[in-house]
Formats: C-alpha cells, sequence, structure tokens
C-alpha cells in the first residue's frame, strides 16, 4: 500500500468516539457565545435596565421556539424510545399544567421584572429582525437537516450549564432589579441541559457511523453556536452602537 493510499484511509476513517466527542467540545472552546462581547457586558453590570430588556425580550424569540423544533424533530422518529426521551425538552419549556408551568413561563418571569408587557413579549413585534430570521433558520435546520445531524446541532447545551452559572452570578450581583426569583429560568437549565446533551452526544456517537457524518454533526454544532452569536451581534449593533431598526423596541 503506498503513501498516499495510507493518508487517504486515514482521512476517511472515522473518528473513535472520544476524537469525536473532543471535535465537538472544541467547537465550545472556540466559538461558544460566552466569548460575546455583548455577553461580557451583560454578565459584568455594564448594561442598564433597558439594554438588559432588550436582551430578554429578543432572547424570548430563541426561548419560544425551542419547543416548535424539539416538536419537529419528534414528529420525524419512529424509534418511540427516542421520542419518550426527546419530549422531555418540549415538557422543559412548554410546562405541564397544572404542576410545571415551564421555561418560557420564567423567562416571562424575567421580562415581567424588566417591565415588559407581556403581550408585547410574547407577540415578538419589537424583537430585531435578524433575532427572528436566525431562529427561524436553526428551526429550519433540524427540520431539513438528516436526523442525526438535526440532534447534533442541539449539542451547544454541553457549554451552556458554564455561561449559566455565570449569568446568575454575574447579574445577581449587578443589577439591582435581578433577584433569586427572576433567575429561576437559568437555575432550573443547569441540570436539565447537561441531561439532554448526554442523550443527544450518545445518539449521535452511536448513529453517525461515517467520518463525513461525523464531520456534519462538527458543522451543525458550529451552524448553532453561529445562531447564537448572531443573535447577539444583533443586540450589540442595536443596543450599544445605537442602531435600532424600525418596529424594533426602543429603552425609554
Amino acid at each position: 500500500m503506498n503513501e498516499f493510499v495510507k493518508t487517504f484511509e486515514a482521512i476517511d476513517k472515522p473518528w473513535t468516539p472520544q476524537e469525536f466527542e473532543a471535535n465537538i467540545r472544541a467547537v465550545g472552546v472556540e466559538r461558544y457565545h460566552d466569548k460575546h462581547e455583548f455577553h461580557k457586558l451583560l454578565h459584568g453590570g455594564k448594561l442598564n435596565k433597558g439594554q438588559v430588556a432588550a436582551w430578554a425580550l429578543n432572547r424570548y424569540c430563541y426561548q419560544e421556539a425551542v419547543p416548535r423544533k424539539d416538536a419537529a424533530l419528534m414528529s420525524r422518529v419512529y424509534d418511540r424510545e427516542f421520542r419518550r426521551e426527546w419530549i422531555h425538552r418540549v415538557h422543559d419549556h412548554d410546562g405541564m399544567l397544572p404542576d410545571e408551568q415551564g421555561g418560557i413561563e420564567r423567562w416571562l418571569v424575567l421580562t415581567d421584572c424588566l417591565g415588559l408587557d407581556r403581550e408585547y413579549v410574547t407577540s415578538m413585534r419589537g424583537a430585531l429582525p435578524a433575532t427572528r430570521f436566525a431562529v427561524e433558520a436553526y428551526v429550519r435546520f433540524v427540520v431539513e437537516q438528516p436526523l442525526v445531524i438535526a440532534v447534533a446541532s442541539s449539542l451547544t447545551e454541553l457549554f451552556a450549564p458554564s455561561i449559566h452559572r455565570e449569568r446568575i452570578a454575574g447579574m445577581l450581583a449587578n443589577y439591582d432589579f435581578v433577584n433569586d426569583d427572576v433567575m429561576a429560568y437559568f437555575k432550573r437549565r443547569l441540570s436539565q441541559a447537561p441531561r439532554d446533551a448526554s442523550f443527544a452526544l450518545e445518539f449521535i456517537k452511536t448513529n453517525a457511523r461515517t467520518r463525513e457524518m461525523q464531520e456534519a454533526c462538527v458543522d451543525a454544532v458550529r451552524f448553532k453556536c453561529n445562531v447564537l452569536w448572531a443573535q447577539l451581534d444583533a443586540l450589540y449593533l442595536a443596543y450599544v452602537q445605537g442602531m435600532v431598526p424600525p418596529g424594533a423596541y426602543k429603552p425609554e
């Protein structure tokens, strides 16, 4: 076997499960949105109440989309055990009345605290156009991509607990309009995100059997990081640089 063939086989050979996971985690080190300047300002207490409200209002669009994309993903799956596991994600966000209000309701507690009208928040009328485009791009990605790649796009949850811990500590320390009740969404995600990420990670490690599919899964995590990053770019441009587009929320 000549050296060219050996090199080609090495490039084409699937990663080991350990290599596959390491390549996924490397994406978070490089481009997870905890590195964005807007988040540094948010966690560091450098924003005023109106700017924090703008962030919460726009982030609601993402929170609202999560159970929609998860329901769409489940509609494609014939494996009952997979659906029974994945449906936790919908329950986590939409809640299970009467006992559990869910993450969207906890997010609205945050927007209440920031002085935003609930109907205005849930209508999403004041959201930035770029926010809406980024969020719906994520939903379409999950609908249109092969199932394993769609599942992989959720794996930014591997990186989420660290940003939630930073957010809880930073916002409680730096903003007098924030309290423990307002941080309830993030506190709950400290346990929910690792559970969800563990299942999704094992699923793709088992089902992404070729190097091409593994690389597509890593690219899906990059795509999801870009979705989150793009939302913060829009927030920074509008509410730090002052370029608020027509029709978008304007803090008083």
